[in-house]
This record gives structure tokens, sequence and C-alpha cells, in this order.
């Protein structure tokens, strides 16, 4: 799981207030969405970005689990609690839920275990502001399936299991021969298929395997000659100019990247670009 999930995930298995918020007047490190679990032990989970503001919200989920109910509190611009500013001047309003639905949490992890989409209504009251947040949705981690060789294989793998991105690699030559697909593999709408090779002969069955996927991001390495030559077996295949846009080459955000390391940080910020494109909460 994502640390996106984690609030949902703790809060599936323990006895927890689940605060969300369902609304920003202005601007915010976190998403509209964003959560944190607090435990009845005072145990929390989830990032708001902004600790003092975690505090306040661990010492009100106490108020609301003794008083049995939920609350829509409004924290920054516009609060009644003049007393607790946030830092960024903007307002916040923050759903706090001392009794989420066990059952409701546990089918959305077990979505997302499965790699599928969930939602989570939210007891935000009839009467609140019709803009606020009403359904939590989550989409499944972002994942990367690289398939070639060699250093820059190797970097990436480091840079995203860092990130806690969920890396899955398979290396040519050894887990699969040329003009073959690996055995095993797969790719759905959130994850982004990588192939890194040197020698591009390795690229044809692999390309054509990769485009009939829904991966939202297919990226190849390679230089002016070798996209050019790669464009054409694939116009020769029967591709179209649509399915031909969705390959991304040369890949990542720096051009010309002249090290394994400065690629391998290159694809990854271009990736996770294209995955934060995908939340359903900006």
């Amino acid at each position: 799981m994502s640390s996106d999930h984690a609030a949902l995930v703790y809060a599936a298995q323990a006895r927890a207030s689940l605060c969300t918020i369902v609304g920003i007047d202005g601007s915010f490190s976190r998403r509209c969405g964003a959560q944190l679990a607090v435990g009845r032990d005072g145990t929390l989970a989830g990032d708001m970005a902004d600790n003092c503001l975690q505090n306040e919200l661990a010492a009100q989920a106490e108020i609301c689990v003794r008083e049995g109910a939920a609350k829509l509190l409004r924290y920054g611009k516009g609060s009644p609690f003049i007393d607790f500013r946030l830092p960024c001047g903007s307002g916040l309003d923050i759903l706090i839920d001392p009794a989420p639905q066990i059952e409701r949490l546990s089918a959305c992890v077990a979505d997302l275990g499965a790699r599928r989409t969930s939602s989570l209504p939210l007891a935000v009251p009839d009467a609140a502001d019709r803009h606020l947040l009403r359904m939590r949705r989550y989409i499944p981690r972002l994942r990367l399936l690289v398939l070639g060789t060699g250093a820059e294989c190797e970097a990436l793998q480091r840079l995203a299991e860092a990130a806690g991105v969920a890396f899955e690699w398979r290396a040519a030559g050894r887990q699969f021969a040329l003009n073959t697909v690996p055995a095993g593999i797969s790719a759905d709408p959130w994850t982004a298929v990588l192939l890194l090779f040197h020698d591009h002969e390795w690229e044809h069955a692999l390309l054509a395997w990769t485009l009939r996927t829904p991966a939202f991001y297919i990226g190849c390495q390679g230089g002016a000659q070798a996209r050019a030559r790669r464009l054409e077996l694939l116009r020769a295949d029967g591709l179209d100019d649509i399915a031909l846009a969705r390959v991304n080459s040369p890949v990542g955000l720096v051009p010309r990247a002249r090290s394994p390391e400065v690629l391998a940080l290159s694809i990854l910020s271009e990736v996770v670009g294209a995955y934060e494109a995908l939340h359903p909460h900006p």
C-alpha cells in the first residue's frame, strides 16, 4: 500500500477515528481527501503535513469518541479556533469520524490489494457546503514494470524502492529471450512500463505486447536514430498514430542524461508526475 492509503489501512485494522480533509480554501501541501487515523491509544497513521494540526486532530478525535458523534471542523482561515493558525494562511474543512464502518474500510483495502479502485462514503452533514468532499476515492499504488538490462535498471530499482514504489524488473537474456515476452507479467492502468535497452532489437515484441495493455505510461530509452527505427517498425505492424503517441521517447524529464543515476531520477520523476495526474483528488 502507498502512504496515501496508510490511514485507511490502519483504521481498517484497529479501532480508530478517521480524519479527512474534505475542503481546502486556498492552497495546502496535502490534497483534498488526505487522511489521518487516530487510534484509541493515540497512535497516528497517515499524514496531514503539519504536526501541530495532527496533534490538534488527535485531541478532537478523543472528544468525538467520548461524545459518540462525528464532527466537521474548520481550521485556518474562517475558523472559530482563533488560537490555532495554519502557516499557509488557507482554510481547511476536516471531517472527524470516530467510528468509521470497518466493513467499508476493509472492502476498500481489499480492492486496493487487488489493484482495483475503491471509494469510501464520508459522513459530511447534508447541510454542509455542497462543494465539500463526500466520497473519498482511492487508486492503487504506483507500480513500475521494467524490461531491460544494465546499470540504468539497477539505479531505477534503488530509487523506486527508496520512494516506496512497487517495482518489478525482468532482465533481458537472463529471464527472457529475444523476440519473446516474459512469462507472467502484466500491466494495469496504474503501472508504468519501461523498456531500457541499449540493443534496441529487444524492444519489438515487448512494445507490441505493452501497447495492448492499459499501462498509463510507456517509456523507451534511445537516441534519435533508435526512435525513428522504432516508429518505422511499429507502423509496419499496422499501429496507428494514436497508439504510437503512447510511447514516451526520449524517456524522462532530463534531456540527454549521461549517467544511469541521472536517467533513473529523470524517469522516476516523469512517471510519478504522470501518476499524480491520475489521482481523483487533485
